[in-house]
């Protein structure tokens, strides 16, 4: 079992933590403390909304997993399905077009176009896949 360090009352993975505060947030110039406190804050302040987000999607999976069992054998409706999922609000409107800027966003995200992935660190092989699907082929 892997024990956890305390930082500002989460419970954090020692490498993660040990990364932290050791190689990134020294080379940022950011306060280790304040991180934490700043982390610590966000994660309160949005976690009521993360649980009915999450509440909601196990709601809309319910219905769908419902609105097949119930045709089941049947032959498929496309139709039918999709006027469901907007019945639901699983699908919406499209939107009138818009459009979305890029001030005050990171130049690597808002100049180059490419897939923003999220992979463990600790699986190397997810890792190259995800830098290679960044950045091209790193070989």
């Amino acid at each position: 079992m892997t024990d956890y360090v305390t930082r500002a009352g989460l419970q954090v993975y020692p490498a993660l933590a040990d990364l932290l505060e050791t190689q990134v947030l020294p080379v940022l110039g950011r306060d280790v403390d304040a991180f934490w406190q700043g982390f610590a804050s966000l994660l309160a302040d949005m976690a009521p909304r993360n649980r009915a987000l999450l509440a909601k999607r196990d709601e809309l999976q319910a219905q769908i997993d419902a609105w097949h069992k119930g045709r089941a054998g049947q032959p498929h409706d496309a139709g039918a399905y999709r006027a469901f999922l907007e019945q639901i609000g699983y699908l919406v409107p499209e939107p009138a077009p818009f459009e979305i800027g890029t001030q005050d966003v990171d130049a690597e995200i808002a100049t180059m176009a490419g897939p923003q992935l999220v992979v463990p660190i600790l699986n190397a092989r997810f890792l190259l896949n995800a830098a290679n699907a960044r950045w091209g082929s790193l070989y």
